[in-house]
């Protein structure tokens, strides 16, 4: 399984994912999830994947193939339609594609076929956008009274971020959000696991304007997990009733 986080702020937006994929409990592997593509000034654009990996992987090499082709249009490439909800629209349908070609292949062996996609960027003129893509194609967008969507083992992760996370949030305190949503899934999951890929798109840059590896052991992220255990021990112990 997987755990992907985005935020949607004001100030630009910020995106986590694991890498874990599993076929069973003695076959565990590590697999990116996190794609960026961007013509800086001009558009940034990162997709996270949860889900069946061979629809997940096929469906991000059509994307990239689409790119890659001179004679493609603005309704087949990302990097040439002309606002973030057609860039959605493209994603949807490349999934929702796939997904049934995989499905009609696999209905035998009853192997699951779902996946879903979060889809995150901005292009030059345009606000930033967020959506939440589903198996069959159809999607939502992040709005200000839900400035976060989640993909894969969410349910440990959401809490904190139902708490805190708001349009008016700082990037820095975003950091910090999603990456306690991501450890209290970690503790909670085994299904999810490190390294973590995190980026950063600041309003307005039009390109992708951090990325991160978080590898185990990580010591930023260590310290940041055990202060966190710390704080909420802390609270629970002061509380009267």
């Amino acid at each position: 399984m997987t755990y992907c986080v985005g935020l949607l702020l004001d100030a630009g937006m910020v995106l986590l994912s694991d890498t874990r994929t599993n076929a069973g409990l003695d076959n565990i592997s590590t697999y990116k999830k996190m794609f960026t593509f961007e013509q800086p000034g001009e558009r940034a654009i990162v997709i996270m994947t949860a889900g069946s990996l061979s629809v997940t992987q096929t469906a991000i090499a059509q994307l990239q193939e689409m790119i890659d082709d001179p004679d493609a249009s603005g309704e087949r490439s990302i990097m040439l339609a002309p606002t973030m909800l057609k860039v959605a629209e493209i994603i949807g349908r490349t999934l929702s594609h796939v997904r049934q070609d995989i499905d009609s292949k696999m209905e035998m062996a009853k192997v699951s076929t779902s996946a879903s996609m979060i889809v995150a960027g901005q292009r030059v003129d345009g606000e930033m956008r967020m959506f939440l893509i589903y198996p069959e194609g159809n999607f939502i967008e992040a709005t200000p009274d839900t400035p976060f969507l989640q993909i894969g083992e969410h349910k440990y992760g959401k809490p904190i971020l139902d708490r805190v996370v708001r349009p008016s949030t700082t990037l820095e305190d975003a950091r910090k959000a999603v990456l306690l949503s991501m450890d209290s899934t970690l503790r909670s999951n085994l299904s999810v696991g490190m390294p973590l890929d995190m980026a950063v798109i600041h309003k307005n840059d039009l390109r992708v304007t951090e990325t991160r590896r978080i590898e185990p052991h990580d010591p930023e992220f260590t310290k940041m997990s055990e202060a966190w255990s710390d704080v909420l021990r802390d609270g629970f112990s002061a509380i009267k009733i």
